[in-house]
């Protein structure tokens, strides 16, 4: 016996039981919302046969982005797709977009997430996960559409500006990224999303001291989050501090906020690389840092779910000086060869001369820093990530010509990044030793 009835959002569900009704609403508003109360759908993964619910628990298991993610989630598509319960279109479209992601086939996913957006439009957790997919795949476009396609039918739920917001910005579009934020933040003042997306039009215009104090002013709402959501506000709110040149502050932030909150988790991971990183680029000694991170990366040389994460992976093992990036770069060069057609670009025209690249700067090689991470640069949007996530590969390239004394070439590229951020006190002492090794007057702008 089962019954239908409505998510929150309207959209009709079909369940077992009436009572599991409250933990799948926690997934589809937890996920949109980035909120921890996201994982309460296990709960009732024993006993709910749904197949809705079953495809949201393989959702959650597949967000640990790790090597056994796929194996873990599993089960679930098979009770999904075991279950004789009568489910509506949308339910099952959403189970087999799902399925796609596990069986490792994203333009599937992606097609049938966006199939979604335009037949289901309030289906904003499906809509979400596509955005993922495609935030995933360096596809831009493909997140604003996607979320455009939904705003007539749900222009009430404050998430979906978010999500319209963060689509926006990524295609450079920053007055329309900056009018969706501030509307989703004015129907919901905690919107973390709609916040973050905020973060990446003040960075990206050079609006520090601004982003720095809108940052902070949020930041206590970043509650009952989920630890990405969490971390990855605190460093956007690290990176403003970071081009202020207050390196005490953000050594503060990366110890109390960014690094230690789920230690296990990729995205956690990755951000404490990325902080690490570009505090070490501003000249700053992070001590005995690198060692904690490293001995959470060494599990995941087996993992190669997105080059974006395996890169980075790459570089935190190598700054700790520990001989897995080797054997990670071995086994990305490996995994490149047999990567499925529509990621090979990633894998083989990206990923691995920014390996090269990035093990070489690792190990202070300068000239095999530039060549490899310049090889990667024209094409590096094709690995994922935000704009100021890919940033680190373009900041280490240009601090390996530093390092290497391709004065002119770094002059070309750091006095463009001046004037895109006359607020930065961190280019600005940087670029001084280029003018004087230049024998050029030192310029202020």
């Amino acid at each position: 016996m089962h019954t239908s009835h409505r998510d929150l959002l309207g959209n009709v569900v079909t369940l077992a039981d009436a009572a599991s009704l409250g933990p799948l609403n926690d997934f589809v508003e937890g996920f949109i919302a980035c909120e921890a109360r996201v994982v309460n759908v296990l709960n009732v993964a024993d006993t709910e046969p749904s197949p809705l619910v079953q495809a949201c628990c393989a959702a959650l298991h597949m967000f640990a982005e790790s090597g056994d993610a796929p194996r873990n989630a599993a089960p679930f598509i098979e009770a999904a797709r075991r279950s004789t319960m009568k489910i509506t279109p949308r339910e099952k479209s959403f189970v087999e977009a799902v399925a796609a992601w596990v069986d490792g086939d994203l333009p599937r996913a992606i097609a049938l997430h966006e199939e979604q957006a335009s037949e289901h439009p309030r289906d904003l957790a499906s809509l979400k996960l596509g955005q993922y997919h495609l935030f995933n795949l360096g596809n831009s476009p493909g997140m604003l559409r996607i979320a455009l396609a939904a705003l007539p039918a749900a222009a009430d739920v404050p998430y979906l500006h978010g999500m319209a917001a963060f689509g926006w910005e990524q295609c450079h579009l920053l007055t329309q990224a900056e009018t969706a934020s501030r509307h989703a933040i004015g129907m919901r003042e905690k919107e973390p999303w709609a916040q973050h997306a905020l973060a990446h039009v003040m960075l990206t215009q050079g609006r520090i001291s601004e982003g720095l104090d809108f940052m902070r002013s949020v930041s206590g709402q970043w509650t009952d989050l989920n630890s990405f959501m969490v971390t990855h506000n605190w460093w956007h709110l690290a990176l403003f501090a970071l081009e202020l040149d207050d390196t005490e502050a953000v050594l503060d932030l990366y110890d109390r906020q960014v690094w230690g909150v789920v230690k296990d988790y990729s995205q956690d991971q990755i951000g404490a690389v990325s902080l690490l990183a570009r505090l070490e680029i501003a000249g700053v000694n992070v001590g005995e840092r690198w060692q904690d991170v490293a001995d959470h990366l060494a599990p995941r040389l087996d993992d190669h779910v997105q080059p974006f994460l395996d890169l980075q992976y790459l570089y935190g093992l190598a700054r700790a000086g520990r001989t897995e990036a080797g054997v990670l770069l071995s086994r990305i060069e490996a995994f490149a060869d047999r990567a499925p057609a529509w990621a090979s670009t990633a894998w083989q025209q990206v990923a691995v001369p920014a390996a090269l690249g990035l093990l070489a700067h690792a190990n202070g090689d300068w000239h095999g820093a530039v060549e490899g991470l310049g090889r990667a640069l024209p094409q590096l949007q094709s690995i994922g990530g935000s704009h100021a996530q890919r940033d680190l590969f373009e900041q280490l390239h240009l601090d390996a010509q530093l390092r290497a004394g391709h004065w002119r070439s770094a002059q070309h590229l750091m006095q463009q990044r001046a004037n895109a951020c006359p607020q930065s006190l961190r280019l600005k002492r940087q670029l001084r030793p280029v003018y004087a090794a230049l024998g050029l007057p030192e310029v202020s702008q």
